[in-house]
């Protein structure tokens, strides 16, 4: 069974999922029960290319390292940030009007620590990147301190 995500974060300004950011991708997350993994689906915008109709490589790892956020949330239920990324691109990923899939699992956890798998498809199914990355556990005061720049 699928089912819509309902965001976690109290401000909506996120570049890829703040539904009150006018440059924003206003990305909605959703869980399979099923495959046991969070995804989301994009069409991407020209203005994002790199070279040619290639996916800009920043956008495509924008967009792991915010599906690993959205799936460590499902995990945990509470706040996490990035403490390591590893991505590796596969085949170019082109802007072409259809969509992008964008899947992660969890593979363990480790005290404060969540590790993942992501993999960015292209709208026939084929892996174009692919990525391997830990979140770290963020205590809700430690996390609220943290987005107010007052680390």
């Amino acid at each position: 069974m699928k089912k819509e995500i309902q965001n976690p974060f109290s401000d909506n300004h996120c570049f890829f999922c703040g539904s009150d950011n006018h440059f924003g991708l206003k990305l909605k997350f959703f869980w399979d029960d099923e495959k046991k993994e969070t995804y989301t689906e994009y069409v991407p915008d020209q203005h994002f290319t790199g070279q040619g109709k290639i996916l800009h490589g920043a956008i495509q790892m924008g967009l792991l390292d915010e599906i690993m956020g959205w799936a460590s949330h499902v995990l945990t239920k509470e706040m996490a940030v990035t403490s390591d990324l590893h991505i590796k691109f596969l085949q170019p990923a082109y802007i072409d009007g259809d969509k992008i899939s964008v899947t992660c699992r969890v593979t363990s956890k480790e005290g404060p620590k969540v590790n993942m798998q992501a993999a960015l498809s292209n709208s026939e199914g084929a892996v174009c990147t692919t990525a391997t990355g830990t979140y770290h556990i963020l205590a809700p005061d430690k996390y609220q301190k943290l987005i107010q720049g007052k680390t």
